[in-house]
């Protein structure tokens, strides 16, 4: 196998960190038995902060970025891949600790590789990406809880983001009501279009420092945090879920223990 181009992030020893297209060999990636050629990987907000040395996302240097791909096999040294096969890999230390997706060769351990489901391309499987399947876990996770269609309004924060998005039009599919917050006044229609019945500012919704407010829903995804995961705890219904997912506005929460001790939120 020839050169073939990667994005590859480094980090010199003042710490600064730099990110850039390379020729690579496949002698530079990390070990695994199966090669993959990539079609597609998504931009995620944690390849931004790999990418730009903003966040401590990656545990060694140099290393590719990319925390997924979708692709087809090349060679595989597990019988449980062949050549041609049409697969995908999200997670696992892709993009962290081992190179990961944004290049045009990927090689994994055989244990992180998933058959690419019947019906879905590989183009649709990154379009979803981790994004998707991040918005689909955190449903499923609620849905353990408790969670159903009619229990009340479930909200999501970050909603105009992809995991956000992506919940939004999954919960309105499963017949939920859906209330999206959004601090983009632009993505309004967008929201609505996607199954949203009410959009909020939370600029106008999330100051307060009471232990408990008026409860208003049967569920949130939360893709913030910070204050904004602090409210929906004050918010929540009794026997009410919060899948958090997301720290872009803070990785503190200042909370107390009252909405778990008297409305039993989880």
């Amino acid at each position: 196998m020839g050169s073939f181009s990667a994005l590859r992030v480094h980090r010199n020893a003042e710490g600064t960190v730099r990110a850039g297209l390379e020729a690579l060999t496949l002698d530079d990636l990390a070990p695994g038995e199966v090669v993959i050629r990539s079609h597609y990987s998504s931009v995620n907000y944690k390849d931004a902060l790999a990418a730009t040395g903003k966040g401590k996302i990656l545990r060694r240097f140099p290393l590719v970025a990319g925390v997924d791909v979708a692709g087809e096999v090349m060679s595989s040294a597990d019988a449980g891949f062949h050549e041609g096969d049409r697969v995908l890999v999200t997670g696992c230390g892709l993009g962290e600790s081992h190179d990961g997706g944004f290049s045009q060769v990927v090689r994994v351990p055989a244990d992180w590789v998933v058959p690419l489901p019947e019906g879905l391309s590989l183009f649709a499987a990154m379009a979803l990406g981790t994004a998707g399947f991040t918005a689909a876990l955190a449903i499923d996770r609620l849905e353990q809880n408790g969670l159903a269609p009619g229990r009340g309004p479930v909200v999501v924060t970050g909603a105009s983001g992809g995991v956000g998005s992506i919940a939004i039009d999954l919960l309105s599919g499963r017949g939920y009501e859906v209330v999206a917050l959004s601090r983009r006044p632009a993505t309004t229609d967008y929201l609505q279009s996607l199954g949203a019945a009410d959009v909020l500012d939370p600029k106008t919704v999330t100051a307060s420092d009471k232990p408990l407010e008026t409860a208003r829903w049967a569920g949130a995804i939360d893709n913030v945090g910070g204050e904004s995961l602090a409210w929906l705890t004050r918010t929540v219904q009794p026997w009410g879920s919060i899948a958090s997912i997301g720290l872009a506005g803070g990785g503190e929460l200042h909370t107390t223990v009252m909405p778990f001790i008297l409305r039993g939120v989880s």
